[in-house]
């Protein structure tokens, strides 16, 4: 619950709202409770698990995007943890502060930047992963069971929906 009412109070609402509009009831309930869902668990992560260790979800994704990739260019990190590249730096002068991340000029484009994790920058986000994991986990323990991998692919089509051009 995100507020006082819950996801079928909050629904309901809206439809009464806004009945006798055209409108596509399922698709609506959909992407809200979409925004819902990704809201509740990005909060519930920054609670247990990132704010022990001063760390916002940005942040965090922006540490995982630079570690599975094993370094990045500031344009692919911001693209890929969905940020502003206003927001990346921001981000990034944080982290370089606390010496968890590098960031250098390009050998081949002295106007790009690559970023890549420090040793204290690994150390932490592979500590971190088992515990972010673990609240996966916890948060997706109400799903029927064998119905994850085809809730990621139906999230994964909504993706792929709004980025087809």
């Amino acid at each position: 619950m995100a507020g006082p009412h819950t996801l079928l109070e909050t629904e309901r609402a809206a439809e009464s709202k806004i009945a006798g509009l055209a409108m596509d009831f399922e698709s609506m309930r959909v992407i809200s409770n979409l925004f819902r869902a990704a809201n509740a668990v990005r909060n519930h992560m920054e609670r247990h698990v990132l704010t022990p260790v001063d760390l916002t979800w940005t942040a965090f994704v922006v540490l995982w995007v630079v570690w599975i990739w094993d370094g990045a260019e500031t344009r692919v990190i911001a693209d890929e943890a969905g940020v502003s590249k206003a927001t990346l730096s921001g981000v990034l002068t944080t982290l370089e502060k606390r010496k968890l991340v590098r960031r250098t000029k390009s050998v081949d484009d002295g106007r790009l930047v690559r970023v890549t994790l420090t040793k204290s920058g690994t150390r932490l986000i592979t500590s971190l992963f088992p515990q972010i994991n673990e609240q996966e986990t916890y948060s997706s323990r109400l799903l029927p069971v064998g119905s994850k991998e085809d809730t990621a692919e139906t999230l994964r089509l909504l993706v792929k929906a709004v980025n087809t051009k």
